[in-house]
């Protein structure tokens, strides 16, 4: 399912609510609306049973009014727990005293006696762990729908606050929060659906928002023109080591088919290994500060297969050159614990084991850590994994979400490292480089051949057709 860009935090997503009503939209229509769309997206997906709906005080127990109401009214057999009463004279209290069906106790009894339990007991903006005698009650429940989030589950950084419980299906309103996309979230939330409840235009206000779903609505691809030729289309230079070849040879096949125009495999040691592999691969042996001195080689790919000390001389020369550089693998691994080595590169490609080498523990919020590395070494950083981070040192971020999980193979790193690269060796803002090579990537493996048996070599024939079918719109 493709969404909107514009991921809001559970913060940001509070200020849209309380500007709706000032411009025509009430939040007791906004808590309706949102109900309706729970109700019919349960409809769709499950035939009439007994069912279980979880109130709690606030917002989130008030839209779960709504959608025992809507059922109830289609001759589903609904009754309703509630955690705890609403306050007096908010929306919630106003969708509680609507309520004209059977109650029932709140516990795991109850839940594991139901067909279907709609989980409205918190949303994404809870600010505190779970109790235990409430994600009791909810793992008893053999089938939930979330409404807005699984209850627990932190909307800003994807965290389980507490023993959450799996929903099979979450249905949130107006935009994803990126606790649906990050790890753990994505997976606590099974199917999402997004719902469009009447949200005022002009409530939310896109110059601010700074997290984004990744996709092709962020970036735009580099355009063939009739007048181009290879050297127009950019010259990349990927530095290799003869002792594990295959790693840049992954690379330069990411990089050749997403278009760089030329691309060169500058061997450190016997440049024979390379010769004898894919005609269009060129290489040379000269000495690094040689090649240096040709000003079109402007984009370098410096790490896979390289090796640590060779990555170790090699990076400081291509930083004091201007170069834009892409650093991956062996470069990465020769920072460790000095991240500051890498001021003057254009993008990292860390997975979260080089990362913690660099930077320290990811900890709890993905993004936050991205951020905060993207910042301190003021550069492009593409934290990889099923949720993939790609942050700016000004802040912008996007998560990923269409990689499967046959990429977790050999060599697939090495491809992105070479798709983000060859999109850079095209003048394509670093950002949006990143970020476009790894929707690619992603999108790549979904249209490889093989499907669950995908191994790296066949990226670059998904990758084709990713790009065939992303032209043709």
């Amino acid at each position: 399912m493709r969404f909107p860009p514009e991921l809001l935090t559970p913060e940001e997503m509070a200020a849209v609510d309380a500007r709706a009503p000032g411009l025509g939209v009430p939040g007791v229509t906004l808590m309706e609306n949102a109900g309706r769309a729970v109700a019919r997206a349960i409809r769709r997906r499950f035939p009439p049973c007994r069912t279980l709906v979880l109130c709690g005080p606030g917002n989130n127990g008030g839209d779960g009014f709504v959608v025992a109401r809507l059922l109830q009214q289609e001759g589903w057999p609904v009754r309703l727990a509630c955690l705890g009463a609403p306050k007096a004279g908010t929306d919630a209290a106003a969708m509680a005293a609507s309520w004209r069906g059977p109650a029932a106790p709140f516990t795991a009894e109850e839940a594991a006696r139901a067909d279907l339990v709609v989980d409205a007991v918190f949303g994404a903006g809870l600010s505190r762990d779970l109790d235990p005698e409430i994600s009791e009650v909810l793992t008893a429940a053999r089938r939930i729908v979330a409404v807005d989030v699984p209850s627990g589950l932190d909307g800003a950084t994807g965290a389980a606050r507490g023993a959450v419980a799996r929903a099979v299906l979450t249905v949130t309103f107006h935009r994803l929060k990126p606790g649906h996309l990050l790890l753990p979230g994505r997976a606590l939330c099974g199917e999402l659906d997004l719902a469009d409840i009447g949200m005022p235009a002009g409530a939310m206000l896109r110059d601010q928002v700074k997290t984004f779903v990744n996709g092709p609505d962020l970036w735009t691809l580099p355009q063939l023109s009739m007048a181009g030729q290879k050297y127009t289309r950019g010259m990349l230079s990927v530095l290799a080591g003869s002792e594990m070849a295959g790693a840049a040879r992954m690379a330069a096949m990411g990089g050749r088919r997403v278009g760089a125009g030329l691309l060169t495999m500058v061997v450190q040691g016997d440049g024979d290994v390379l010769r004898a592999t894919e005609p269009g691969l060129i290489v040379s042996e000269a000495p690094l500060h040689e090649l240096l001195q040709d000003q079109r080689r402007k984009t370098w790919l410096c790490g896979p297969g390289l090796g640590l000390e060779r990555a170790r001389l090699a990076l400081p020369e291509l930083i004091a050159a201007g170069r834009r550089i892409v650093a991956d693998a062996d470069a990465l691994g020769a920072c460790a614990g000095a991240p500051e080595k890498l001021r003057g590169v254009s993008i990292i490609t860390p997975h979260g084991g080089e990362f913690s080498k660099l930077f320290g523990p990811v900890g709890d919020c993905k993004l936050a850590a991205a951020r905060a590395a993207a910042a301190r070494i003021d550069a492009v950083v593409v934290l990889k994994g099923a949720d993939t981070v790609i942050a700016a040192p000004d802040g912008r971020a996007a998560i990923n979400h269409n990689a499967p999980p046959s990429l977790a193979t050999a060599g697939s790193g090495d491809v992105l490292a070479g798709i983000i690269a060859g999109l850079l060796t095209q003048e394509m803002e670093p950002w949006a480089a990143a970020a476009a090579g790894v929707w690619l990537h992603g999108e790549a493996a979904n249209r490889a051949p093989h499907g669950a048996a995908l191994i790296a070599e066949d990226l670059p024939e998904g990758l084709a057709r990713a790009l065939a079918a992303l032209t043709a719109g």
